[in-house]
C-alpha cells in the first residue's frame, strides 16, 4: 500500500538541521517513503531515493543508466540561468563515470591496475612524505590561517599531480576551472567554459604523453593505442577532478566536524589506533559527494515502488548513510563506530576507483594534523564558517584555524 506523503517540489537542499546533517525534509522523506516521487521545477515527476537498502540496490542495477546522452535531463532545483529541463548532453569521450557497460567496462579496466590496494600501499610512504612537507609549510605560518588553502587543498593536489603526471606548477589552472565546474548555480555558458579550459589543457598534456610517455598513470593510459586523444582527455578530466576535489573537501570539512565535536576529537587524540575507523565514520557522517543521478531504461521495481521507464532518479548518499535502518544513532559522529558498508564511495560498477588512495590521504592528513597541532582550534565561531552549499561537492570555502603550540 502506497503511503501518503507530500510530494517534494524539487530537491530539498537547505542545511537547516546543521552544517553536517541532511536537510530535515530529506530525512523526513527517508523515514516515510525511502523511494518517493518528486516534482522537478519543470513539472516532470521523477524519483528521489534516500533509504540505504534502496540506494544500494539502485547503484548495483545497471538498468539505472549513468549516461547523460539519453532522455531529458531535469534539474532538481531552481538554478539561475539554467533551464529546468534540457536536451540530452552529448556523451563526453572518456568520462567513464557517465557510461554504461560495455563502454564503461572497456575504459575502467585499463585503469584498474593503477589503483589496486597493493599499489596504493606501496605509495603510502610517498603520500605521508607529501603530507608532512605540507605540514612543515603550515607550521611556518603565523596563525590564524585558512586550512583549506594551506593544507586541505594542496595535499591531494600534490598527490594526484604526481600520480597522473600533471605538473604541479599548473595547479592554478585546473583548481580554478574544476572549482567553477562544481558550482551549482551558474549558467550553462560558464560551465561549458570551465570544461573547455580544462579539456584544452589536458588534451595538450595527454598528446605530449603519447609522444613521450613517462612513469605516471596518464602515460600508462596513453600507451593504449585503442584510446583516442579525446578519450584520454575525458579520463584525465575525471581522474584529476575526482582526485583532488573530494579529498580536499573531506580533509577540511572533517577537521571542522572534529573541532565542533571536541569529545570525539579528544577520543581520537588519546587513541590514534582509532584513525582508520574514524576516517570511515567521517566519510559516512559527512558524505561530501551526496547527489547522484540515474535514468531508468525500463520499468523497475525498487523499494516497493515502480519506477517507470524514462524516469530521472535522484539519489542521496548522505540520506542513505544516515539511515537508522542501517546505522545505529546515525546522526551522531562516533569515531568508535565500525562504519564499513557506508556508501560514500558509491556501490556497484561505478564504485570509486581511487577509494584506497583517498583513504591513505585522509589517514595521513588527519594523523599529521592532529599529532603536530595538538592545540588546533577554530579561529572564528563555527557558525561563521562559510559552507559550500553552492557547490556540487559539499565542504567549506575557508576554514580559519589557529594554534598555540606544535610538536613534531
Amino acid at each position: 500500500m502506497t503511503r501518503t506523503v507530500p510530494v517534494p517540489q524539487g530537491l530539498p537542499m537547505e542545511r537547516n538541521a546543521g552544517p553536517f546533517d541532511p536537510p530535515r525534509e530529506i530525512s523526513r522523506l527517508r523515514e516515510a517513503r525511502p523511494v518517493s516521487p518528486m516534482l522537478f521545477p519543470d513539472g516532470h515527476e521523477g524519483w528521489l531515493v534516500t533509504g540505504y537498502e534502496a540506494v544500494r540496490q539502485l547503484l548495483a542495477d545497471t538498468r539505472f543508466s549513468s549516461r547523460q546522452d539519453i532522455g531529458v535531463i531535469h534539474v532538481p532545483y531552481e538554478t539561475p540561468g539554467m533551464p529546468a529541463a534540457t536536451e540530452p548532453s552529448p556523451q563526453m569521450p572518456g568520462l567513464f563515470i557517465a557510461m554504461d557497460p560495455p563502454d564503461h567496462t572497456r575504459l575502467r579496466r585499463k585503469l584498474t591496475g593503477a589503483f589496486t590496494v597493493k599499489r596504493m600501499r606501496m605509495l603510502e610512504e610517498q603520500i605521508i612524505a607529501v603530507t608532512e612537507r605540507q605540514l612543515d609549510e603550515l607550521a611556518r605560518l603565523t596563525p590564524p590561517v585558512d586550512l583549506v588553502k594551506e593544507f586541505a587543498l594542496p595535499v591531494p593536489s600534490l598527490v594526484i599531480c604526481e600520480l597522473l603526471g600533471v605538473p604541479y606548477a599548473d595547479r592554478e589552472n585546473f583548481q580554478v576551472n574544476s572549482a567553477q565546474f562544481m558550482v551549482r548555480d551558474q549558467t550553462l555558458e560558464q560551465k561549458v567554459a570551465a570544461i573547455g579550459a580544462m579539456n584544452a589543457y589536458l588534451a595538450e598534456l595527454v598528446t605530449q604523453k603519447r609522444a613521450d610517455p613517462g612513469d605516471d598513470i596518464l602515460s600508462d593510459l596513453a600507451r593504449h593505442d585503442d584510446l583516442t586523444i579525446e578519450e584520454l582527455t575525458g579520463a584525465a578530466f575525471l581522474l584529476l577532478l575526482a582526485g583532488h576535489e573530494t579529498t580536499a573537501n573531506m580533509l577540511s570539512l572533517g577537521t571542522f566536524a572534529l573541532l565542533e565535536h571536541p569529545e570525539q576529537l579528544a577520543e581520537l587524540r588519546a587513541n590514534p589506533d582509532l584513525l582508520p575507523d574514524a576516517v570511515e565514520e567521517l566519510m559516512r557522517y559527512l558524505s561530501v559527494a551526496d547527489i547522484f543521478f540515474r535514468y531508468a531504461t525500463e520499468d523497475i521495481e525498487l523499494g516497493g515502488e515502480t519506477i517507470p521507464e524514462g524516469s530521472t532518479v535522484v539519489v542521496s548518499l548522505l540520506a542513505a548513510n544516515r539511515d537508522p535502518q542501517r546505522f545505529d544513532n546515525p546522526d551522531a559522529l562516533d569515531v568508535h563506530r565500525k562504519a564499513r558498508g557506508h556508501l560514500s564511495f558509491g556501490h556497484g560498477i561505478h564504485q570509486c576507483l581511487g577509494q584506497q588512495l583517498a583513504r591513505i590521504e585522509m589517514r595521513a592528513g588527519f594523523d599529521g594534523l592532529l599529532r603536530r597541532f595538538p592545540t588546533l582550534e577554530l579561529a572564528v565561531p563555527g557558525d561563521e564558517v562559510q559552507l559550500k552549499t553552492d557547490m556540487n561537492i559539499y565542504g567549506v570555502h575557508e576554514l580559519p584555524v589557529t594554534w598555540t603550540e606544535m610538536t613534531r
